[in-house]
């Protein structure tokens, strides 16, 4: 689901490594992944809240648009917002869990 959503690739797994699971989610040649871990004795039960986000800035109006129908069409459900901001310029998405994407169709700067 965030493989396709997001055009991501699995960049590594592992099984049992000391009671956990998990995969590396990414792309090849950043310096970031994102990593999902399951602990094999004691499961975690998901609780996102509405506030917890993963942000991704994309200026680009075209490729902004093709991002958010790809998240719809891997199963993500258009959400409000929590912070009215990210529905100003963006469009948030939850996946089954509840955890929240945030699609934002401007440039990022800090």
């Amino acid at each position: 689901m965030y493989c396709a959503g997001l055009n991501l690739e699995v960049l590594a797994r592992f099984q049992d490594h000391q009671g956990f699971d998990g995969v590396m989610l990414g792309r090849r040649g950043m310096d970031y992944h994102f990593e999902f871990t399951q602990c094999r004795d004691d499961p975690v039960v998901a609780s996102p809240t509405h506030d917890d986000l993963l942000v991704f800035y994309v200026p680009n109006r075209e490729e902004w648009e093709s991002a958010c129908a790809r998240l719809v069409a891997n199963g993500f459900v258009r959400v409000a917002s929590f912070n009215p901001y990210w529905d100003v310029l963006g469009q948030t998405f939850a996946d089954p869990d509840g955890y929240r994407v945030v699609m934002q169709n401007a440039a990022w700067s800090y």
